[in-house]
């Protein structure tokens, strides 16, 4: 199961104009240009400044799994810096956010509906307030049960109420054993 946070990362990577290096010494490389030297990639990926420099210099070509993760996860924070602010941008002012899950959801609502909650496949197109909110939540680096809170919020907006012509009284959408959950700018 992939996290909402990590769906929003991959939506904004896929507007990327050219991929990210892929070998350890490329991505070492491209760390020290970004960071202007090897002490502070190697402090940042904590590891002596010395294994830096032999990584530069291709002496080393296979970090060890936590090594790589650190540094995959490091130059992909990184990386086309003003392509990513021009996709979240162009997402929270025009274009919106496409959410596809297949989760339980509920709801409650007032007595006499039927609120129980159901294994349900969305594909949703939300507003661009709701990219806004999630990616400016996301940025503050707010929990994962937060951006599901936002979404939730948009799917009862959207989905349910249909922008305000059903469901008036409808109070809460509920997500629950999600199954699968990704975006699409």
């Amino acid at each position: 199961m992939s996290t909402f946070g990590d769906g929003l990362d991959a939506a904004v990577r896929r507007a990327f104009t050219r991929p990210a290096p892929k070998s350890a010494p490329a991505r070492m490389r491209y760390l020290v240009r970004q960071l202007k030297g090897t002490r502070q990639v190697a402090q940042l990926l904590r590891v002596s400044q010395r294994t830096v420099e032999r990584y530069v210099r291709n002496q080393i070509k296979k970090p060890r799994p936590d090594l790589a993760a650190r540094l995959e996860r490091e130059v992909n924070r990184r990386w086309q810096p003003q392509v990513r602010a021009r996709a979240r941008q162009r997402a929270a002012t025009t274009g919106g956010i496409v959410i596809d899950t297949r989760a339980r959801i509920g709801y409650t609502a007032p007595i006499g509906t039927t609120d129980e909650d159901r294994l349900r496949h969305l594909t949703v197109a939300l507003p661009p307030q709701y990219a806004a909110r999630l990616f400016e939540a996301r940025e503050q680096g707010a929990p994962d049960q937060r951006l599901r809170e936002i979404t939730a919020e948009g799917l009862k907006e959207i989905y349910f109420q249909d922008s305000g012509r059903r469901a008036g009284q409808l109070e809460e959408v509920r997500f629950t054993d999600i199954e699968h959950v990704e975006f699409d700018l």
